[in-house]
């Protein structure tokens, strides 16, 4: 008997986008957090109408160093992808030099 393969949840096919995904997704959270803060008065308010730019940046510089950790797992799958996909192009372009030198 034949088992169907089942491809794996974390498949190579769209590690970019999952990758921007949890990047965005890790962002939103921060954002979330450094709103909680501001709104409890943990973390002082920006001057005058500058608050969301300051949690903004904020939420940016906290969750930087938190993707480089929590979706390395990520970030090498979507390195992987893009390294396929260049030698593709590379090969292909080795194979169209070829005809043309040929011809």
């Amino acid at each position: 008997m034949l088992e169907k393969k089942v491809p794996p949840v974390s498949s190579q096919k769209y590690a970019s986008l999952r990758y921007t995904a949890l990047r965005i997704g890790l962002l939103v959270a921060c954002f979330a957090v450094v709103w909680v803060l501001c709104y409890v008065r943990l973390v002082p308010l920006g001057i005058g109408g500058s608050n969301i730019f300051w949690m903004l940046l904020l939420a940016l510089i906290i969750s930087a160093p938190l993707s480089l950790v929590l979706l390395r797992k990520q970030r090498d799958a979507m390195s992987e992808q893009i390294v396929d996909r260049v030698d593709r192009a590379k090969a292909k372009m080795a194979a169209n030099a070829g005809q043309e030198d040929q011809a």
